[in-house]
């Protein structure tokens, strides 16, 4: 079965639309003009081996807090859609990744419960994104998608290398989260025999 959502998202302010393929192979069509933020979102999909197609469009004077928010909020949605009742999928997915002087680390849970943490005080400012930002990214992601998210490791000097190593965290340990179980294709990976 394929594990396919589309997704949409308008508000007075923005509209967002999303295309997610969890079987995918990290090929990518993202537009939410900004950039570095398009970047982040490619990186997340090349890494994760999950397909993307996500335009978002300012209704109102553009302004990148409302686009991050809502486009993490539609990809968290359509990612909880294709996941379905995550039947038959790994559930834990964790990741340590460097890019130069920068290290992030992530630890997730696709077990249908938003919660997220997020340890150390990186300050970094890079093209249009600060890590406040970047942090309402991953809070809006783990509410929609009903994910728990820790990172309790990220550091480096350079912003864009941390953000991007953060990402790519992101999107390896999604990658094994999400993946089918071979030992245990039709069984929800739960004690309770749901994930909610």
């Amino acid at each position: 079965m394929a594990r396919l959502a589309v997704c949409e998202r308008k508000t007075l302010e923005t509209y967002v639309r999303v295309e997610l393929n969890l079987d995918g192979s990290g090929f990518s069509e993202v537009k939410t003009g900004y950039p570095f933020f398009d970047h982040m979102l490619e990186t997340l999909s090349k890494h994760s081996l999950m397909d993307l197609k996500l335009s978002a469009d300012s209704l109102k004077t553009p302004t990148i807090h409302h686009i991050v928010e809502d486009v993490a909020l539609t990809v968290g949605e359509a990612l909880d859609k294709a996941l379905g009742d995550r039947r038959g999928i790994v559930r834990f997915g964790f990741a340590i990744i460097p890019m130069d002087d920068a290290l992030a680390e992530v630890s997730l849970d696709v077990s249908g419960r938003p919660y997220l943490r997020v340890e150390g005080r990186f300050t970094g400012f890079t093209e249009g994104l600060d890590f406040n930002l970047i942090k309402h990214f991953l809070r809006s992601l783990a509410q929609s998608g009903r994910l728990t998210i820790h990172v309790p490791r990220i550091y480096g000097e350079d912003a864009h290398h941390v953000f991007e190593a953060l990402f790519k965290a992101l999107a390896v340990a999604l990658r094994e989260a999400c993946r089918i179980a071979t030992s245990s294709r039709n069984d929800v990976p739960s004690t309770k025999g749901v994930l909610t």
